[in-house]
């Protein structure tokens, strides 16, 4: 990043927006018809993943609705990486059904559709037009009331003022946003995150952990975004491992469940750094799921990112729960990048090679990150030839250094 660049960031207005009301509790799903009703709303596409929809994970929010006299329109059609196809069939059904209102269970792909089917609907144009990019427009319109009920632990879309499309055409994953996409309502019930299988619990539990990271220490970062960050990775330290271990342990999937909504709230309305630039890329070239892609990442990319936030490094291994006393900062730093590739390793985390990504890739890849936006927030300057690096890294192609 240049000179020029990073005094603009010094001197950047920065805004921390919650347009979304959070309520959490061991049944708290229990409140879902009259917090619809309270939001003018009679009639709700239900936004969910065909697994969700046929494991009978949605039918508790169904029932709570019925009672309350809601009607529902199930949309059960999600897809990882939602792609513009997904998006334009669920505002039709949204238009022909006559709903008023959107309810999202499941995870980051069914929360980021109800999103960008609100977006089509209030703008009554594609999701497309708002492709948060020069020269593309801005949101104009709040969607519709939305009320985001998340049964994994990690996008933290929930809270999040972002939806991330996949446009097939180009084989290109993009962000729409901004606070009148945020969703107006989640309710977190750590009951329906009881049923994510050990490998779900992985993979998302350390994209929470990444959001904290990479917000933390990205060059957007403010003091609100620093203090719900380190929470969530302490969080993620302390309850991650029981969580995957031990899928029925009500505490630690509580304590993931905050955690993930904790990272969601540490993007406030920036972004996030390289691990999210790669994954993001690399999700619209081919069908890797998310969380698992950027879980693989994460070590090799902190790694390379260390020297640019040593300080800030030293505060993550203390997150994490390293024993720091006695360390330089730069001991500190280093031991944060390797307490998360143990992690890693502890929560079986399959490489990206196992995820079906190639190493003749990587230069095709590299290239596609520099053009991501949240290249910009990386806490080191970054050029093709470093992504190029950080790829070999996760492909075990060049050695280790620290």
């Amino acid at each position: 990043m240049g000179l020029n660049m990073k005094i603009e960031h010094m001197h950047k207005l920065h805004t921390f927006e919650i347009p979304t009301t959070i309520k959490h509790g061991i049944n708290a799903i229990q409140s879902i018809g009259n917090e619809v009703k309270q939001l003018g709303v009679s009639k709700v596409l239900l936004v969910t993943d065909p697994g969700i929809y046929k494991a009978g994970v949605t039918k508790s929010v169904e029932k709570y609705l019925k009672e309350a006299g809601v009607e529902i329109v199930i949309f059960n059609k999600v897809e990882p990486n939602p792609p513009l196809r997904l998006i334009a069939a669920g505002s039709k059904l949204y238009r022909q059904e006559n709903c008023n209102g959107l309810v999202a269970v499941g995870g980051g792909s069914s929360m980021d559709t109800a999103k960008a089917i609100g977006v089509e609907i209030t703008h009554n144009a594609s999701v497309l037009d708002y492709e948060a990019a020069e020269g593309k427009k801005p949101l104009a319109y709040r969607i519709p009331p939305l009320i985001t009920i998340p049964t994994t632990a990690g996008t933290g879309s929930e809270v999040t003022q972002w939806a991330v499309i996949t446009d097939e055409e180009r084989e290109f994953k993009f962000n729409t946003g901004g606070p009148l996409i945020a969703a107006h309502l989640t309710i977190i019930d750590p009951i329906l995150h009881v049923s994510m299988p050990p490998h779900v619990t992985a993979m998302t539990g350390i994209d929470a952990l990444a959001h904290a990271i990479e917000c933390y220490t990205m060059h957007f970062a403010q003091p609100v975004t620093d203090a719900v960050a380190l929470l969530a990775m302490e969080y993620v330290g302390k309850y991650i491992r029981r969580a995957y271990a031990d899928g029925g342990d009500l505490e630690a999937r509580y304590g993931m469940a905050q955690a993930a909504m904790l990272a969601g709230l540490s993007y406030g309305s920036e972004s996030a750094g390289a691990a999210h630039a790669m994954s993001q890329t690399l999700g619209g070239i081919i069908p890797v799921a998310h969380g698992q892609c950027v879980a693989a990442m994460l070590g090799p990319v902190m790694e390379f990112n260390w020297k640019g936030h040593p300080d800030k490094f030293a505060r993550i291994a203390q997150a994490l729960g390293v024993d720091t006393f006695h360390m330089t900062t730069e001991e500190a730093a280093k031991a944060a990048v390797n307490k998360v590739y143990q992690l890693v390793e502890d929560l079986d985390i399959p490489t990206l090679k196992e995820q079906g990504v190639s190493p003749d890739m990587i230069d095709r890849l590299a290239k596609e990150a520099m053009n991501d936006p949240q290249t910009v927030g990386n806490p080191r300057d970054l050029t093709e030839k470093d992504y190029q690096w950080i790829y070999k890294r996760c492909f075990e192609l060049v050695p280790k250094t620290l």
